[in-house]
């Protein structure tokens, strides 16, 4: 039992898929005997979802508060970290939209029964957004409204400024408080996945096997594409640097970020490297960095993009225009209230399944593959904040250039 304690979550985690698989096998259908034990994870899980949207989402924004002080660094930052979060949202969806993993086993876990998408008005949708009471849409889980109205209260702290720094610091204590609960629930998470697991390997075949490796498949070329395509047009066109270069600059944050797949454990790494590296100055990347590491989460982004898909073919339902548009939104706004802990990821899928109407039925299969999925969506969040932090330090000549030119110091 020592042994099995001071082992890392993610590695518990993967002995249990282990585990759950074999008794899958072995159990048949008296699989069902462990389903309660997965139920109660799932429970904690939704227990957590409101609370911890509204609490790490308004936390993040009220971070923006030196935006009065460096303006411009500021504005460049936050616009960057906007417009890369989209992209890479719009591309995740892109990805899965051409692989389209799940369509072959479409309303598998709908009784076969096919689920047509509601005709939506965009104008209607767009305003059904907006919460006329944010306490009835906690109550009925409405998460859409639930982030808008935290969006907004974030932006009037903002607007506050020193006023409002003590409900600030309730804030910030609140979301610090979801996460030491989101942590403990997570060690539970190695026993109910397993229980998941079982479950499911005795009611799934392989053909859905078939549409999980096709959902790895979707994930893993987003976040390739981010890396070779969109990071270097950011690189080559704003910033007028070398990709290259640059990435063999930051390859030991990158290298951390796979290893540990948590950006708030590579934070360290990654500003040693802006600074000894790329040479750019501590007046970007104490900013850039630490904020990256809370609000710009471009890996989990494109996931957003490719498991709304994923469950859209599952569950039988349409992709309308309006559909597509409301997840890329998702992609944007939960990606910047994803928290910042391993599992965090499980819990914000659960939040976009909710957000658009869909069973929490496919939970078990997300965190069954999260510890292989988060290597690539930590190296891609990691990268993404360095790359945010060059550009800015390059387009406002806060960058030594002859830094980043010369060889990478023994250190490094």
């Amino acid at each position: 039992m020592k042994w099995w304690f001071r082992q890392p979550l993610s590695r518990q985690i993967l002995i249990c898929i282990v585990v759950g698989v074999a008794l899958g096998y072995l159990l048949g259908p008296r699989a069902i005997w462990l389903k309660p034990i997965g139920d109660i994870f799932i429970r904690l899980l939704m227990m957590l979802i409101v609370p911890l949207t509204f609490f790490t989402l308004i936390s993040g924004i009220t971070k923006l508060e030196s935006l009065s002080s460096f303006r411009s660094l500021g504005g460049l930052t936050v616009l960057y970290f906007v417009v890369s979060s989209l992209l890479a949202a719009i591309l995740g969806m892109t990805t899965a939209l051409i692989i389209q993993p799940g369509r072959k086993t479409a309303g598998l876990f709908t009784g076969g029964e096919h689920v047509e998408a509601a005709d939506f008005n965009f104008l209607d949708t767009l305003v059904s957004w907006f919460p006329k009471n944010p306490i009835e849409a906690m109550a009925e889980g409405n998460m859409l409204q639930i982030i808008i109205f935290s969006l907004i209260v974030g932006i009037g702290l903002i607007a506050l400024g020193k006023k409002a720094q003590h409900i600030i610091v309730l804030i910030n204590e609140g979301a610090e408080l979801m996460i030491v609960i989101t942590e403990f629930v997570m060690k539970t998470a190695p026993y109910g996945i397993l229980a998941l697991v079982a479950n499911m390997v005795a009611s799934l075949g392989s053909q859905m096997l078939r549409e999980v490796f096709r959902l790895i498949l979707s994930d893993y070329l987003a976040q390739i594409l981010l890396l070779i395509i969109i990071y270097p047009i950011f690189l080559r066109f704003l910033a007028r640097l070398n990709p290259l270069r640059f990435y063999g600059k930051v390859a030991p944050a990158m290298l951390v970020a796979a290893s540990t797949t948590s950006s708030g454990a590579t934070l360290p790494v990654s500003m040693a490297v802006a600074e000894d590296n790329l040479g750019v100055s501590k007046k970007v990347w104490g900013f850039s960095l630490p904020l990256g590491a809370t609000v710009n989460m471009d890996g989990m982004a494109a996931a957003i993009g490719v498991i709304a898909v994923f469950a859209a073919n599952l569950y039988g339902i349409t992709l309308t225009p309006t559909l597509m548009l409301q997840i890329v939104f998702l992609g944007l706004a939960l990606s910047i209230g994803t928290a910042g802990i391993k599992g965090g990821g499980i819990i914000m899928s659960g939040i976009l399944l909710q957000s658009l109407n869909m069973p929490l039925t496919l939970i078990p299969i997300l965190a069954s593959l999260w510890p292989i999925l988060d290597i690539g969506h930590t190296t891609s969040n990691v990268t993404g904040d360095l790359v945010g932090t060059t550009l800015v330090g390059s387009r406002l000549k806060l960058m030594d250039k002859k830094i980043f030119t010369q060889k990478i110091s023994p250190k490094s």
